[in-house]
């Protein structure tokens, strides 16, 4: 094991030494003229701390511009190691400061949203294929073809919609409520936690669809088995015919797919967050981009490729877990 995760991990060090690399060939290609005027429009920012000659000379040196793309990329490369990933043009903070201030909210609605997501999906994935053709399993179906075919903004306007703007039980948007100073630490943390109860169901709501169809679709195939078969002719109890032996199986494909999912816990929700207001890491990333950014963007994109990778070492790991047949080497 020790032996096979060391292999996986300088794979996985090679990968994102390349992929680092055609973000940074993204950043270098852009046109000089850019690099200029967003040094004069830092400059010419109220408070600025340094002349349009100092930016540009700034911007140059850290990115590598005024040397070829490979030595500039190893510049940019080793600045990035040392966790200098300079100072956030739209945000006007050090990078990696407002992705520690954002991440966390983040992180938090992505847990709870993966969380109830297992408990609702697995389960009804199971129910369908344990009841095939039944109307558990049409019903499940339905429903899980409307949370797969229904865009996100869509389902947060309803939401928003019915319980804000008719029932009045959420705020429209933002993260506080009015008198979110005048209360108690407790109280500022239910308040926080109330504003994420909507971007929690629509994430959960346009997740478990997925999951939903993903887990009935390899409970039928374990379930036609000839093991499966043989243990019923035998009397085993059908709950131990499911759990013990059916389960167990279903879950080495579905492994794949909640490693994948590890991204998503600390990457945001990008849509969901900016109609909900949550100044959360998408949220933050998206207002990035569209500001064109490059420092964050670039961070943004190498903090998701490390995740992806890391994601699938674990399920790679977690194979050897649940399935005692796959033997790492």
């Amino acid at each position: 094991m020790a032996k096979y995760t060391v292999k996986r991990l300088l794979y996985s060090a090679l990968i994102l030494f390349f992929v680092m690399f055609l973000i940074y060939v993204l950043m270098y290609n852009m046109p000089m003229g850019f690099i200029e005027t967003k040094a004069r429009e830092l400059a010419s920012r109220p408070g600025a701390s340094k002349s349009y000659s100092e930016w540009l000379a700034d911007l140059n040196a850290q990115y590598g511009m005024d040397k070829g793309i490979v030595q500039g990329y190893f510049t940019w490369l080793k600045s990035a190691v040392r966790g200098e990933w300079g100072e956030s043009w739209s945000w006007t903070v050090p990078v990696t400061q407002k992705f520690h201030d954002t991440v966390w909210y983040s992180f938090a609605l992505g847990l709870v949203s993966f969380i109830l997501e297992i408990l609702i999906a697995i389960p009804l994935g199971i129910a369908a294929a344990r009841k095939q053709y039944s109307f558990t399993d049409y019903f499940t179906t339905v429903v899980s073809m409307i949370c797969i075919s229904m865009p996100t903004f869509f389902l947060a306007t309803i939401l928003k919609y019915v319980f804000s703007v008719k029932l009045g039980w959420f705020e429209l948007t933002g993260m506080q409520g009015r008198n979110y100073q005048y209360l108690s630490d407790f109280g500022k943390f239910l308040d926080v936690a109330k504003h994420f109860v909507l971007p929690a169901i629509t994430i959960t709501i346009i997740s478990i669809g997925g999951l939903m169809r993903y887990t009935r679709t390899n409970m039928l195939e374990v379930l036609n088995a000839d093991y499966i078969r043989t243990a019923r002719a035998k009397g085993v109890p059908e709950k131990a015919v499911i759990n013990k032996h059916a389960f167990r199986n279903t879950l080495i494909p579905l492994i794949t797919t909640l490693g994948g999912s590890l991204p998503s816990l600390f990457s945001g929700a990008l849509i969901t967050e900016t109609l909900f207001g949550i100044r959360g890491i998408g949220y933050a990333s998206y207002y990035s981009m569209t500001q064109a950014d490059i420092p964050f963007t670039m961070f943004y994109l190498a903090f998701i490729s490390i995740l992806t990778l890391l994601g699938n070492l674990i399920s790679d790991l977690l194979y050897a877990v649940v399935d005692p047949r796959v033997r790492l080497s």
